[in-house]
Order: structure tokens, then sequence, then C-alpha cells
């Protein structure tokens, strides 16, 4: 399975969706913003990154600072506004879902 970091600032929803990736097998490092989670992947480099893009130190940074150093590493970008994700897309997530996930 896959090793993913998980970033989001909401602990609820964070470990929720935790709780599920680890269910279905994954392992799963969670940052709380995206200084920590550009800091994780440097650290252990890792499988997929699945960040919330609205938080301090936010996702759309991240975005552009993986992309531009790893370009074929996996990135899903979550949130509530559509607009933002447009922007995630744009600027090199992968795939973006509006937040709060699905987990079935």
């Amino acid at each position: 399975m896959a090793n993913i970091i998980l970033i989001d600032d909401d602990k609820f929803l964070g470990s929720i969706l935790s709780q599920a990736l680890t269910s279905a097998g994954h392992s799963v490092a969670i940052a709380m913003n995206g200084f920590d989670g550009v800091a994780l992947y440097r650290k252990d480099s890792t499988d997929l990154i699945l960040t919330e893009i609205t938080m301090p130190h936010g996702g759309l940074p991240t975005i552009r600072v993986r992309r531009s150093e790893f370009p074929h590493l996996p990135i899903i970008a979550m949130s509530g506004n559509p607009k933002h994700l447009e922007v995630a897309g744009a600027i090199g997530a992968n795939r973006v879902r509006p937040n709060p996930l699905s987990v079935e």
C-alpha cells in the first residue's frame, strides 16, 4: 500500500481521514501545515501528498514546492472552495477533491 503525507490543520477531519486511510492499509503521516508537510517529505519520501488548500502555510505553496522539486509526485488537493480547487489544479495538483472528503 501507499505511504501518504496528509496535510490538514483541522485535527478532527484529519484524524477521520487518517483512520480511513490506515484502515485501508496505507501508512499515514500527518502534518498540520504546509511547512511541516514539506519537512516530512524531505525527511521521508512518500508515495502521495494529500493536502488541504486553505490553512496557514497552506496547500498552494506546498503544491508549488513539491511540483517544482518532484514533478512526478502525486498530489491531491482538497478544499471546500471550488475556486481554490481550480487554482490547485492549474498549479500542478494531480487531482482536486471537495472537502470534507467522503471516505466511502
